[in-house]
């Protein structure tokens, strides 16, 4: 490879690691031993990889391509690049993968014992994103979920050694609310790319119509709409609060700041009337602190 090429790549990699201050909870926070946040970053890199190779939204240049061997034009096959970097993943267990952030996973997969499914069900949950476009029920939106998000959780916990079964089960109800929020906040930009997440059962329950969503301004039934699926958001993170309450230190700290994004940002989305079509509402810092605040408080209390 030669020193242009490798520059590329390292530019590439490192845009897809800075994307983390962009999202609705802090991903691996300066108050984290330095391996958890080692190791945290290295599945943030693979998760939000993976997000950008299923919507089309990587770094210019190829690079990423490139070290997957895929040429310029079955690059521009997004199913053909999750499968090529679905290979890539499987050498981080049993060979030397190509591409720069598996190989930084590979050292977090052999200190915390990972295992492959977690990883291959979040490239399912970008592959599916390629085939499936609406969802019929709230039911098919939960499955979409256990593989788009709840993997995440899942992971979070296995490298902090407290992965229980009751703890699981609380890390998905939050992982599955989490993404239920980021739906609700990238509604116009998921349209745009022709992906509706918001159940077609609730569509028709609140009369709400596909145009109705492409409108520059929700109007009551879609406000309405949105109004439904936050409460369903946040009864799901007041139910996964107790995993909070279960763990000690600075694990509850991190996990009551995933809590608390989710919650903060379904305060953005009522403070903007659950108008979602204009942008993205986005949390402040200080809802951010105060939800903290609260879901340590309660998680103090059902602990």
């Amino acid at each position: 490879m030669t020193d242009t090429r490798q520059a590329r790549t390292d530019a590439s990699s490192r845009a897809t690691l800075g994307k983390a201050a962009d999202e609705n909870f802090p991903v691996a926070p300066f108050f984290l031993p330095r391996a958890w946040r080692d190791d945290l970053m290295a599945v943030y890199g693979f998760a939000r990889l993976v997000d950008d190779i299923g919507d089309g939204d990587l770094a210019p240049g190829g690079a990423d391509a490139r070290h997957l061997g895929l040429s310029p034009e079955a690059a521009e096959d997004r199913l053909a690049f999750l499968d090529a970097f679905e290979a890539d993943l499987h050498r981080v267990f049993d060979g030397t993968p190509r591409h720069p952030l598996l190989r930084g996973l590979r050292p977090t997969v052999r200190r915390c014992g990972l295992t492959p499914e977690p990883f291959l069900g979040l490239i399912a949950a970008n592959r599916q994103d390629q085939l499936v476009a609406r969802y019929e029920t709230y039911d098919d939106l939960l499955a979409y979920c256990a593989l788009s998000a709840n993997p995440v959780g899942r992971l979070v916990l296995a490298i902090t050694g407290t992965d229980t079964p009751e703890r699981i089960r609380r890390s998905d109800e939050i992982c599955t609310a989490l993404q239920i929020v980021e739906h609700l906040q990238d509604v116009a930009e998921d349209l745009g790319n022709d992906r509706i997440y918001l159940p077609a059962e609730d569509l028709k329950r609140f009369h709400v119509t596909e145009s109705d969503l492409a409108r520059p301004t929700a109007g009551a039934s879609v406000r309405a709409l949105i109004a439904f699926e936050a409460d369903r958001a946040r009864a799901l993170l007041h139910a996964g609060t107790p995993l909070v309450g279960s763990v000690h230190g600075r694990l509850r700290l991190l996990l009551a700041g995933f809590t608390a994004g989710g919650l903060a940002a379904l305060d953005a989305i009522t403070d903007a009337g659950f108008d979602v079509l204009t942008g993205p509402p986005k949390a402040t810092k200080p809802s951010l602190m105060r939800q903290v605040g609260a879901v340590l408080l309660r998680a103090r209390r059902e602990g």
